[in-house]
């Protein structure tokens, strides 16, 4: 199964504040913010949503095609990528802006401030996904990811005309869509992924109960951070599935993305929705070892490894049954 990855393409800013952000926060002053941290550490990283999920999958052996805008100084990103076996054909490249930034400050507490410049990613609604299907022959699956609002709904149309199966992740963008859009990137998903938070909000701005979104979509997979992931369907029973145990925490960022990329990577084998969590959060546990989002190492090999220490040797099962139908 070849996978197309839409979404972000950026590069990660990332400092460590020695102390708590929320120690900085006085309650009676919250209308008139003013904060500046002394930083002890900063990592300059390739990072983006849609390039981070390309960089696991081609970890484990996969050869995605990578679906972005970027400016003309993606040049030493895009070789690395390419080297690690992403197919970056369909970047769109800009001839005006600089690629997107990622600035991003996290406490010791694992707390996070964070503000993201687009730069040519404001230009991804100029892709036109279905020439890019016409151009890459074999393509099963697209991931929409977080990226310029019109380029996710633009992504999204494309799939649904050309009858392909997708991924719905708007996360970060959730904060700009209105209910209307959120409903319009979710109906019809063949998942839909969000962490906890933007499972909430989901809700709240969709208009939609938990009943509802289960109508839409196929597969609802949650992650829940150190409590690892959860699966729904429609008519089923809720899946719990631990994340692995003891993991190193050193940094946060990716994280999620890297879960997404351990999970498609075992989608694709046709392995069942817990072996798919399993894995996402096996890939998770060594994306949080690691600063930045692309500079963990993975194989096929060590991913069995992992899982194989963390879950079958440790018999942690998911909580829940799984059904018979709840395969891919």
């Amino acid at each position: 199964m070849r996978i197309a990855v839409t979404g972000s393409i950026a590069t990660d800013h990332l400092m460590t504040f020695p102390g708590r952000i929320t120690d900085q926060l006085l309650a009676d002053r919250l209308d008139h913010l003013s904060l500046s941290f002394l930083v002890d550490s900063l990592e300059v990283r390739d990072g983006g949503v849609a390039a981070n999920i390309a960089y696991g999958l081609a970890a484990l052996g996969h050869r995605p095609l990578l679906v972005g805008a970027v400016g003309a100084d993606f040049d030493p990103y895009g070789w690395r990528l390419a080297d690690q076996g992403v197919d970056i054909s369909a970047v769109h490249i800009s001839p005006t802006r600089h690629t997107a930034r990622f600035l991003c400050t996290t406490d010791q507490a694992g707390n996070q401030i964070a503000s993201f410049y687009a730069g040519a990613m404001s230009e991804a609604a100029a892709i036109d996904l279905a020439a890019v299907v016409r151009d890459h022959a074999g393509l099963d699956l697209v991931h929409v990811g977080a990226d310029e609002p019109a380029a996710m709904l633009r992504h999204t149309r494309a799939c649904r005309a050309l009858g392909l199966r997708f991924i719905a992740d708007p996360s970060q963008q959730l904060a700009r869509l209105d209910g209307e859009q959120i409903r319009e990137l979710v109906a019809g998903a063949d998942h839909l992924f969000t962490n906890e938070y933007e499972r909430g909000l989901l809700i709240a701005k969709s208009g939609w109960t938990r009943t509802d979104v289960l109508r839409q979509v196929g597969t609802w997979v949650t992650t829940l951070g150190e409590k690892g992931s959860r699966i729904e369907r429609a008519g089923d029973p809720v899946l719990d599935v631990p994340a692995v145990a003891g993991a190193t925490v050193t940094d946060p960022t990716g994280v999620g993305d890297a879960f997404r990329a351990g999970y498609l990577a075992s989608f694709t084998k046709g392995e069942h929705a817990v072996a798919c969590a399993q894995a996402g959060s096996a890939l998770a546990a060594l994306a949080l070892a690691s600063v930045g989002t692309q500079t963990y190492t993975a194989s096929p090999a060590l991913l069995r490894d992992l899982l194989t220490t963390s879950y079958e040797a440790a018999g942690r099962p998911a909580t829940g049954l799984l059904p018979e139908d709840a395969r891919p």
